[in-house]
């Protein structure tokens, strides 16, 4: 009897029992994202200066919706990577929630939206009402729609505002995934500039599928 699982309750044993997903930390695995050498220009620098400082003021007055991420935050990072020209098409997907149980037995939810560029790239938004979900949150859930990807091997983005993480997977014989480090706005420095760094070259390599 085949098992339809909806990507808002899936878990990693679930992909793993189902489809045989495996992660793997072999650097040359996911090279892309260390590899990314594109240049990213002084004027686009201080852009992403006047997005992490939007970002800043956002989480002033919290809580920060995830319509408020992907205003202030992904969709300018989106744009300097040019996903929003030909020849990438971006549709979104249907979001899902997602919960957890707070230490005095509130429920506390959050939504997961989801965006496919050109089939090969999922970008996906987490958001809490009380900041409490991190990345790993949506980790199954990106996988789901990535293991249903007509491509053999795309790539994937997490963010929850502060927080970046990159996927990458492989569907053909035992599907297996990579994951890049977390780059985070906390940090000093602006990691911003190796987040568009890396999806320029992801954009490239999608080009050139």
């Amino acid at each position: 009897m085949v098992q339809t699982l909806k990507a808002g309750e899936v878990t990693l044993g679930d992909l793993a029992q189902n489809f045989g997903l495996v992660i793997t930390h072999d650097r040359q695995f996911f090279s892309e994202w260390t590899q990314a050498s594109i240049e990213v220009t002084e004027e686009e620098i201080r852009l992403l200066e006047r997005v992490r400082s939007n970002y800043e003021n956002l989480i002033t007055f919290p809580p920060v919706s995830e319509e408020a991420v992907k205003m202030v935050v992904l969709s300018p990072l989106l744009d300097l990577a040019g996903f929003y020209q030909a020849p990438f098409r971006i549709k979104t997907e249907v979001g899902t929630q997602i919960s957890s149980l707070d230490e005095d037995g509130t429920v506390v939810t959050g939504q997961i939206d989801v965006l496919v560029i050109s089939e090969l790239l999922w970008v996906v938004v987490v958001e809490s009402k009380m900041s409490r979900f991190s990345l790993t949150a949506a980790l199954p859930q990106i996988l789901s729609y990535m293991l249903a990807s007509p491509h053999s091997e795309c790539f994937g983005l997490i963010a929850n505002g502060s927080e970046f993480v990159f996927v990458k997977l492989i569907r053909e014989g035992t599907p297996t995934y990579s994951l890049s480090r977390v780059f985070s706005l906390l940090t000093p420095g602006n990691e911003l500039v190796d987040v568009v760094r890396i999806l320029k070259h992801l954009g490239q390599t999608v080009i050139g599928r």
